[in-house]
């Protein structure tokens, strides 16, 4: 195990939730509470500990790609998709709290989505492991994007 290369890619990983949380902050306390909300919303205090479970089980599954050699097409394209798919994940906190922009968060977690999707592809193909791994990230990010649409719905 390379231990230098482990800690690399959670805190690669980890940065994103760290990005995210600089525009929700804020919002969470102010803008948050003042919508409307489903019935199936979870308490403020799950997110964080869930978020934070999810992310480091993508720094691990990206650890795992990432070990069976970066000089590989394969894995240098799993590496880089992941990097995107950050990207993305981090763009949603800041468009739906930073922006308090539900309808535009819907439209960037739909293509978070796409790309867990993309990733667990490319990832069962290169470790299975790493894959399986973001199966819960694509389950919780499956019903965030319901509750992110179900809170546009009930705030148009």
């Amino acid at each position: 195990m390379n231990l230098l290369k482990f800690i690399a890619a959670v805190v690669l990983s980890m940065s994103a939730g760290l990005l995210g949380s600089l525009a929700t902050f804020s919002s969470v306390a102010t803008w948050y509470p003042t919508l409307n909300k489903p019935w199936f919303s979870p308490p403020n205090w799950i997110f964080g500990p869930v978020w934070t479970l999810l992310y480091i089980m993508m720094g691990i599954a990206l650890y795992l790609v990432w070990e069976k050699g970066y000089a590989k097409k394969n894995v240098r394209f799993a590496f880089w998709l992941f990097v995107v798919h950050l990207g993305f994940n981090a763009a949603w906190s800041i468009v739906f709290f930073g922006l308090h922009s539900p309808p535009g968060g819907l439209v960037v977690i739909l293509i978070l989505w796409t790309l867990i999707v993309a990733l667990i592809r490319k990832f069962y193909r290169i470790a299975r492991a790493a894959a399986y791994l973001l199966v819960p990230y694509l389950a919780w990010v499956s019903f965030a994007t319901v509750l992110n649409c179900a809170i546009w719905l009930l705030n148009r």
